[in-house]
């Protein structure tokens, strides 16, 4: 099966074997944002592009060399093992009927926390998998997340659920159950138990670990509709196609937001909470006054008490 994409876990003492590998084979190297080190060539099979993250840490291969990259250098001098169109062997759990429910924007000042979730079964995930669905913070491209998200949507038999909470929604449900975990396992509840009543067949869920699974169970219990489903929590969810599809969706309504809002009130709206967040909250306040601040940011970060 030819795959354009393709990522993988890598030890930290393989990245520079990695790299020396790729230097002898004419790489040409450059920087990327999170990456340890990017490096692009074009041969006879196609462009390839080699990017090793930080986080994991793992290695992303794209282009259209990404099969021939793959089985004859990645997988026989790093991996030691061929993966490549191998997933059901190796992750049978991936190609089962199941939910995959992720987030985006908890850790950011300003926009929603979106919560998102898909549902596949095996030819779903096949299907996703050859469309170069992965992680949505492996791609540092907002056009390519709406690409994504739009071939996800389009993904026959794929069913899918996001909830948007907006800032001025978000700020009165945090006041409301006192903590984030606690608002996370609400939202995860909500989406898991809107995706049982379109498929009330799928037995199981899939999510990211952020909190005690008693917690997310608990939530669970309270909707009508899921109180079948078994749930399962582990770190790194994302390597699940399911959880990966819903992190895209999820990603792509919280960029989509903050372009929209940036657009709508003059002011561009920097992700995370760092020293450029102030800024513009700073002048954001200053255009539209301080009451703006609660409909466009998580009142509760400690940001807001630096503006």
């Amino acid at each position: 099966m030819a795959t354009n994409t393709y990522t993988t876990k890598i030890a930290p003492k393989d990245i520079p074997k990695l790299k020396a590998i790729c230097e002898e084979r004419g790489f040409e190297f450059g920087e990327k944002q999170w990456a340890i080190w990017h490096a692009k060539k074009k041969d006879s099979s196609g462009v390839v592009n080699v990017t090793v993250y930080e986080k994991g840490p793992k290695v992303l291969v794209q282009g259209k060399g990404t099969e021939d990259f793959v089985r004859f250098i990645l997988e026989p001098e790093i991996i030691g093992e061929a993966r490549l169109g191998n997933e059901e062997i190796l992750m049978p759990e991936m190609f089962e009927p199941h939910f995959g429910v992720d987030e985006s924007g908890k850790g950011d000042f300003f926009g929603p926390l979106v919560i998102a979730g898909a549902y596949v079964n095996k030819e779903i995930s096949r299907d996703l998998l050859e469309k170069g669905v992965m992680d949505s913070k492996r791609i540092s491209s907002s056009g390519r997340i709406k690409k994504l998200a739009g071939i996800i949507r389009g993904v026959r038999g794929l069913e899918w659920e996001v909830i948007s909470l907006k800032p001025e929604k978000y700020n009165e449900l945090y006041t409301k159950f006192g903590n984030l975990n606690r608002l996370l396992a609400w939202g995860h509840a909500k989406v898991i138990s809107s995706l049982a009543e379109k498929v009330p067949s799928c037995p199981s869920a899939l999510s990211d670990q952020f909190a005690r699974k008693e917690l997310l169970e608990g939530m669970l219990n309270r909707e009508t509709s899921a109180k079948h489903i078994e749930l399962t929590q582990r770190t790194k969810g994302e390597s699940d196609v399911a959880v990966a599809a819903a992190s895209i969706l999820a990603r792509e309504a919280f960029v989509s937001w903050i372009d929209r809002t940036s657009e709508a009130g003059g002011v561009a709206l920097p992700l995370g909470a760092g020293e450029n967040v102030i800024e513009a909250a700073k002048e954001m306040k200053s255009k539209h006054g301080s009451e703006m601040l609660s409909k466009v940011a998580k009142m509760h970060f400690k940001t807001a008490g630096l503006i």
